[in-house]
């Protein structure tokens, strides 16, 4: 099966965004809460726990990673239902990611941003945020899962291409 990316790469102050899209026919307020409650994004993403909100952090537990890590995440903004802002650290370097959404007749467009100071890797991080956000859809859709192969390494030379 052959999936085709949906990322853009954006110029913007500072470096360059990462920007994919999704579009859910559903209100606003049931996308956001598959992006933010726990155990729906435990569905496709990893579940959290802590106590959100703004400036808080929390612990993410990455369970389609390999050994499922926890990792810690800021949340940087919490605009419900618009906008989600979070940011982490870790040994691949800083993650900034905001989470946008906007509705129109009933249909929800999700536009997923990560902010970046470098293109070092994109061709790895690409491929896998265009896999979270079709899981995100397979969690909703309740349809079969993708599979992971589909992605990477398929998807590395659009990426490689779009870093130019």
């Amino acid at each position: 099966m052959t999936i085709r990316p949906t990322a853009r790469l954006l110029r913007a102050d500072g470096g360059d965004d990462l920007v994919l899209t999704r579009t859910f026919r559903a209100p606003i307020e049931d996308v956001w809460a598959s992006v933010t409650e726990s155990e729906r994004t435990a569905r496709w993403f990893g579940p959290w726990e802590g106590d959100a909100g703004p400036g808080r952090t929390i612990k993410v537990q990455l369970v389609f990673e390999d050994q499922s890590p926890w990792m810690d995440m800021r949340i940087d903004a919490c605009e419900a239902p618009r906008r989600l802002s979070v940011s982490a650290t870790d040994e691949h370097g800083e993650w900034r990611i905001d989470l946008l959404l906007s509705e129109d007749g009933g249909t929800t467009l999700l536009e997923f941003v990560q902010h970046m100071d470098t293109l070092d890797g994109l061709a790895d991080i690409g491929p896998g945020w265009e896999y979270y956000l079709d899981m995100l859809v397979a969690a909703r859709e309740g349809s079969a899962k993708p599979d992971f192969d589909d992605y990477y390494p398929a998807m590395k030379p659009y990426f490689d291409d779009l870093s130019g």
